[in-house]
């Protein structure tokens, strides 16, 4: 069965399934629906659990399949647990995992995470495997619409309710770091007392902009010609590290979309050239200067504002 991030508590209310695949890139809800499959396992009686962190070679398959036919002598549940990077675990691990869910059952819970699972590995054999034997729960990042409902569920659970600037404040420096959200909703708890109403000087005063974009939001903005938002990402991109030619390649990616523009598009291809001689150090110059230009020009700002403010911003997140 497909489970839904939205539909575990009540799931796991009822009966434990031998075995559960968690997939998806965002720690913390992934962290919480297996933590939650882990306190299940130990209400119904599994003491015993044996972690495999799955990386290059096949040797760490003999072991698993080695936990999983010995018998333990102190615990009648086990759980065998196995983290992989991606769902491609290769010919070994796939049959090794094929084994393994045959073996699951009352006395084991395997439980399998993994990052998000590309289309090619939702309809492999394991996978399929995992769903008729137990569940398969695809977890997604929470998109920017719902980011503030999904903060004021969370506020809610602490305790706290807070207003619509102030959520909107929160979701901007908090989005795609959900981790960070809950440390900042966390702290807020510490900081108020129970009940409390959270305002804008309230997520001013205890929260950072802990915001993380990548390049595919970059050109959701340029698409919605979201100026200062674009602005943002690329200042965000920049100070973590991200190789110019790689944000590059997603601005190429509008310009093409917007190719029926004739002779605009043709300009920006130009600057696009220009930034890429930059990236390689073929010219002298910034790169990313370069980059928000361009990104002006597809947002269709008029006058453009002034570079300092996002190399401000890139500097403080360093």
């Amino acid at each position: 069965m497909k489970l839904t991030l939205e539909a575990l508590a009540a799931h796991l209310a009822g009966q434990l399934l031998p075995a559960y695949l968690v997939s998806g890139d965002e720690p913390l809800l992934t962290g919480e629906a297996l933590d939650a499959i882990r306190e299940r396992a130990r209400a119904a009686g599994a003491s015993a659990r044996e972690v495999f962190f799955i990386e290059r070679g096949n040797a760490v398959w003999d072991a698993v399949l080695q936990a999983a036919q010995s018998l333990s002598l102190f615990a009648e549940h086990r759980i065998v647990e196995i983290r992989m990077p991606s769902g491609k675990p290769g010919t070994v691990g796939a049959a090794a995992l094929l084994k393994l869910l045959e073996a699951a059952g009352p006395d084991l819970l395997v439980l399998i995470a993994t990052d998000r699972l590309d289309r090619d590995s939702q309809e492999a054999a394991w996978v399929r495997a995992v769903q008729s034997a137990g569940a398969w729960l695809p977890i997604w990042p929470v998109e920017r619409a719902r980011l503030p409902q999904w903060l004021r569920g969370r506020l809610a659970l602490a305790g706290l309710t807070a207003d619509a600037e102030a959520l909107a404040l929160l979701a901007e420096r908090s989005e795609g770091n959900l981790l960070a959200a809950k440390q900042e909703i966390d702290k807020l708890a510490l900081l108020l007392p129970r009940g409390s109403r959270v305002g804008m000087a309230e997520v001013i005063a205890g929260s950072t902009d802990a915001a993380r974009f990548d390049v595919f939001q970059l050109g959701e903005a340029l698409r919605g010609r979201d100026t200062g938002r674009a602005l943002r990402i690329l200042a965000s991109l920049r100070a973590a590290g991200t190789e110019p030619t790689l944000v590059l390649w997603a601005v190429l990616r509008e310009i093409r979309a917007a190719a029926a523009e004739g002779p605009r598009a043709q300009r920006w291809i130009a600057r696009a050239a220009a930034v890429d001689r930059l990236a390689k150090g073929l010219a002298s110059g910034d790169p990313w200067d370069e980059l928000a230009w361009l990104a002006l020009e597809l947002t269709g700002t008029a006058r453009a504002p002034l570079l300092a403010p996002m190399r401000a911003e890139a500097a403080a997140r360093t």
